[in-house]
């Protein structure tokens, strides 16, 4: 994977969450999400998770 994460492990921030929530109501799929808020899928997925956010499953 090419992709480099700067922010690694950082806390998430209300506005990435609300942000994170939006996406995925838009039915976006996990690796859009990620790349939007420039964090890693497993950290996004984590965090929606958590949350009780659903993220489309993209096939």
């Amino acid at each position: 994977m090419t992709d480099k994460f700067e922010r690694h492990k950082q806390p998430w921030k209300p506005e990435e969450v609300q942000k994170l929530k939006t996406l995925a109501g838009k039915g976006k799929g996990l690796k859009e999400i990620a790349k939007a808020l420039n964090r890693s899928e497993e950290s996004t997925k984590d965090r929606a998770k958590s949350d009780g956010i659903g993220i489309a499953k993209l096939r």
